[in-house]
């Protein structure tokens, strides 16, 4: 069975879409993509099936990741099929907390910079939205920075179950 994962920022339209493609890029270059699956959804459903915002798709494109991706809202019911849930700010992972059904399903949420050993103390990856494209490409920075991070930790969980 695959371990999955799902980023979830606001509206699923700049950071938590930025991290997916990120995140399975990582997968694929760790030859790991049958056995990782890699999500992402907003807090709110204000964006539902749009695309990812044309500043998020042209950093990424710039950095050489795929940018295909229809935004969506996540649903407290994904907590039973998802292994890890990575918030990409302080209030995500508030709202996702009072969205857990259980308190096993709390214990799967994350913040991504928390993977990220040299992030500082706030480990929130601001929203670029009403910015520049600055903005959008310190995000990507954030991000890559915390991917490694994570790739390890979900390598030494799917090591565990293979144990």
């Amino acid at each position: 069975m695959a371990y999955r994962v799902c980023f979830v920022c606001t509206g699923n339209i700049c950071r938590s879409p930025m991290a997916e493609s990120v995140f399975r890029a990582h997968v694929a270059e760790a030859g790991l993509e049958d056995l990782v699956e890699v999500d992402s959804a907003g807090t709110g459903g204000w964006h539902e099936g749009d695309g990812a915002d044309p500043r998020t798709v042209s950093v990424l494109e710039a950095h050489g990741y795929d940018s295909d991706h229809t935004a969506r809202q996540f649903r407290p019911s994904w907590f039973d099929r998802l292994d890890l849930v990575i918030a990409l700010d302080t209030g995500h992972l508030k709202a996702l907390r009072r969205l857990a059904p259980t308190e096993a399903d709390g214990h799967k949420i994350r913040l991504l910079r928390s993977y990220d050993p040299a992030a500082p103390d706030d480990l929130d990856v601001p929203d670029p939205y009403y910015g520049g494209l600055e903005g959008f490409e310190e995000c990507l920075e954030m991000v890559e920075a915390a991917s490694a991070g994570l790739l390890t930790a979900v390598r030494e969980h799917l090591e565990g179950r293979a144990a």
